[in-house]
C-alpha cells in the first residue's frame, strides 16, 4: 500500500461525510476473472444502485467448458459497454464515484488483465482510489452486505474454480482450513453435466451446466446408484480437505461401462441425483471438520457459517449445510442466489469493506493468477 492511498481515503471520507461507514459512499466494482463481465455500483449501506452482467454461456457451451482465450476476447468486447451501462442505470457519471474496486485475482490471466486495465485507467485518469480485490474474499464478505454477520465466522467457498473452508477473522485476515486436493465442486458438477449430455441453462441468474444438473437431479432417484463418498477412508477421513475427482471419474466409468442408458432421461436424472447427493454429503462432512478446527483457530465458538460462491445457489447444497449448521448451533447465511455467482456487486462491496480499513492499491498493480486467500494479510504486512 502507498501513502498516497491513505491521502485518497481521507479525501473520500472528508467530502462532506461524517465517517468511513457513511451510507452515501459509492464504489464501482468490476469483475472479469472467469466468464462473466460484470460491474455494479454499491453504496456504503449496501444499496445496489445498478448492476450489469454479460454472460458467455453461448460462447463456451459447444466446447464443454470455459475456453480462456475466448473468455478474454469476450471481456475485451463487453467491458466498455458494461461499465457505461452500469453508470447510466445508476444515473451517475464517473465523477460521482468515490472509489473503483476490481478483481485482481485469482482467475484467468486474460480476463483479469482486461478488468484491471479498465479499472486502473478509470481510477488514474479521474483520480479515484483503486482497490484490488481478492475474488474469494469478495465471495466471503458478500454475506455481510445482505445479512448481519459479525467477525469472526466460518466460511465455505464453493465455486467452479475453488472449494475451501476458511476462518474469517476480519477484512484481509483469513486462515485456510481445508481446500480441494484436485477438482473444485463446481468443476465436478460441470464435468458430470457434460458426461450426462445435459444442455446448459442460459439464464441471467443461475445458468450454466451445474444449474442444469441440479434441475435434472430433481427428477431423479438418488438411491438407485450407489456412489463412493470421497475421502471416507481411515487415512483421509479426518482431513478437512475436499476431493471431487474420484466422484467425477466414477460417473464417467459408469457411463463407459454402460451402467445406465445415456439416451434415457430418467437414467440420467437418477445418476445426476446420486452424484449431487454424494457431493453434498462430502461437502457437509468436511465442513463439519472445519467448524471444529475453527474453534481452536479463533479461540471461540463461531456463531455463523457463511456459504458463498456459485455452488451456494444449489438448493440441495443449502439444505445439507443448513442441517449441519443446526447440529453445531450456528446460523447458516447464504447470499441471495444472484449474488452467489460471480458479479460486480460483490467486488464493489469488498471494495467498500477494504476502503473502510484504508486498504488501497497503487495504479501499478498487476493480476495474481494463483493467490491463496490466507496470503492477503502477509502481503499487507510486507507493504507497511
Amino acid at each position: 500500500m502507498i501513502r498516497a492511498g491513505y491521502r485518497q481515503v481521507r479525501h473520500v471520507l472528508k467530502r462532506g461525510k461524517s465517517s468511513c461507514s457513511d451510507a452515501s459512499m459509492r464504489v464501482l466494482g468490476i469483475e472479469s476473472s472467469c466468464d462473466d463481465t460484470a460491474a455494479a455500483v454499491v453504496t456504503g449501506d449496501g444499496r445496489i444502485l445498478s448492476e450489469t452482467n454479460r454472460h458467455q454461456y453461448s460462447v463456451h457451451e459447444a466446447h464443454g467448458g470455459i475456453v480462456p482465450g475466448l473468455a478474454a476476447d469476450q471481456h475485451l468486447r463487453n467491458i466498455p459497454e458494461v461499465v457505461r451501462d452500469t453508470l447510466a442505470h445508476a444515473n451517475l457519471t464517473i465523477h460521482d464515484i468515490d472509489a473503483i474496486a476490481v478483481t485482481r485475482g485469482p482467475g484467468m490471466p486474460g480476463g483479469l488483465t482486461v478488468g484491471l486495465a479498465a479499472a486502473k485507467t478509470l481510477a488514474c485518469v479521474h483520480n479515484k482510489p483503486l482497490i484490488g480485490v481478492h475474488h474469494m474474499e469478495a465471495h466471503a464478505l458478500m454475506a455481510r452486505m445482505t445479512h448481519t454477520v459479525n467477525f469472526p465466522f466460518v466460511c465455505l467457498l464453493a465455486s467452479g474454480g475453488h472449494t475451501l473452508t476458511v476462518a474469517v477473522h476480519g477484512v484481509n485476515e483469513h486462515t485456510l482450513i481445508g481446500s480441494t486436493r484436485d477438482d473444485s465442486v463446481g468443476e465436478a458438477f460441470d464435468k458430470v453435466a457434460r458426461e450426462l449430455n445435459i444442455p446448459w441453462i442460459n439464464a441471467q441468474h443461475g445458468g450454466g451446466p451445474g444449474a442444469a444438473l441440479e434441475a435434472l437431479a430433481l427428477e431423479g432417484d438418488a438411491a438407485r446408484f450407489a456412489m463412493p463418498v470421497p475421502m471416507d477412508k481411515t487415512d483421509s477421513a479426518r482431513s478437512p480437505d475436499f476431493s471431487f475427482s474420484g466422484l467425477k471419474t466414477h460417473v464417467r466409468r459408469l457411463r463407459e461401462a454402460a451402467g445406465f442408458n445415456i439416451q434415457d432421461r430418467q437414467d440420467r436424472a437418477d445418476v445426476a441425483a446420486a452424484f449431487q447427493t454424494t457431493a453434498v454429503r462430502h461437502l457437509a462432512k468436511k465442513t463439519a471438520l472445519a467448524i471444529v478446527r475453527a474453534r481452536d483457530i479463533l479461540g471461540t465458538q463461531p456463531q455463523t457459517l457463511v456459504v458463498s460462491g456459485g455452488v451456494a445457489c444449489n438448493q440441495a447444497v443449502r439444505a445439507g449445510l443448513e442441517e449441519l449448521a443446526m447440529q453445531h448451533k450456528m446460523a447458516l447465511v447464504c447470499p441471495p442466489p444472484q449474488l452467489c455467482t460471480d458479479n460486480g456487486v460483490m467486488i464493489a462491496w469488498a471494495g467498500i469493506e477494504r476502503l473502510r480499513c484504508g486498504l488501497l492499491d497503487p495504479y501499478s498493480i498487476d493480476f495474481i493468477q494463483r493467490w491463496p486467500l490466507d496470503q492477503l494479510k502477509h502481503m499487507r504486512d510486507r507493504s507497511e
